[in-house]
């Protein structure tokens, strides 16, 4: 029977009580089993937490000298993996107490890729940093099933995916982009172009560990400065609504204007995404600039 190898890339995250629950659930699928976890360079009360894990059967794990970034860590995880089959988790999930893995297993006859999908909390969280990100992840990330097959290969996410160890080896992760955002984008635009089928089921992760409004807005400029960087160099991400918009502003000989009306309104998007609540329309005006900004930088017009 098919092995299985579960990859978690670690950083600044207790992952005990993730690989707690997934040893429990060991015996669904119906072969062996391996949890790979690698340190990609966090603090050091996080390493000491983890390490712990070292001591557990069929479990792995080790630190990096220093972060290498969310592609290279992925491609690094993989390359260790002794099973045909590769489990992809962020560190940062919940699982269900039970079948998460059986639902996988029974699936696996019917694609070489499957994504099992993300969800939220019911209920916005009575802290105020934290609501942001829940109302982006439960309106943005947490789609329904026939959305997400409907567009299957489009804001392709690796926190919660299935896939068959060829497939990543031979379409690994892209290491030239080294911040947050978009490697998993990219990874989904090339399984488009090698034509290997996407199936997503419904089987999802809790996203559990929720960012502050500020730490998710700076992950998001880091995000939309990968997106610039990509359509910059390979050509690619035009389809994407964001870029989409501001080619059409540059086509228009508007994107100076657009850029620098944003520029203004730039405090008061904040204010809005900081407040108890946010607007996700904002964001998007937000994101709009930092990427009107990133494409005149890298043409050279400041």
């Amino acid at each position: 029977m098919p092995g299985l190898s579960i990859l978690i890339p670690v950083y600044n995250r207790d992952v005990r009580e993730l690989v707690q629950t997934l040893q429990a659930q060991v015996a669904e699928w119906p072969g062996a089993v391996e949890i790979i976890c690698l340190d990609d360079g966090s603090e050091q009360a996080f390493r000491t937490l983890n390490q712990t894990l070292a001591s557990l059967p069929e479990v792995q794990y080790e630190e990096l000298p220093r972060n290498i970034g969310r592609a290279a860590i992925r491609n690094r995880l993989a390359a260790r993996a002794q099973h045909p089959w590769l489990l992809l988790l962020d560190n940062n999930v919940r699982l269900p107490q039970e079948g998460f893995l059986a639902r996988y297993a029974a699936a696996l006859d019917q694609a070489p890729v499957l994504v099992g999908g993300t969800a939220y909390e019911r209920y916005a969280p009575t802290q105020l940093p934290y609501v942001l990100r829940w109302k982006y992840g439960s309106s943005r990330e947490a789609r329904p099933l026939a959305s997400r097959q409907q567009a299957a290969y489009e804001h392709f996410n690796l926190k919660n995916v299935l896939l068959r160890a060829d497939v990543l080896r031979q379409t690994p992760l892209d290491e030239r982009l080294t911040g947050y955002g978009h490697e998993d984008t990219r990874f989904g635009w090339d399984l488009r172009t090698a034509g290997i089928p996407v199936l997503h089921l419904d089987n999802p992760v809790l996203h559990s560990f929720l960012e502050s409004a500020e730490a998710f807005l700076n992950k998001t400029s880091e995000g939309v400065r990968n997106l610039a960087w990509l359509y910059h160099q390979d050509g690619l991400g035009a389809e994407t609504r964001l870029l989409r918009t501001a080619l059409l502003l540059r086509r228009w000989r508007l994107s100076k204007a657009a850029r620098k009306l944003l520029e203004a309104r730039e405090p008061r998007m904040r204010r809005n995404l900081l407040s108890p609540m946010p607007n996700l329309r904002q964001l998007d005006l937000l994101k709009l600039y930092w990427l009107l900004t990133e494409l005149a930088r890298l043409n050279g017009r400041g």
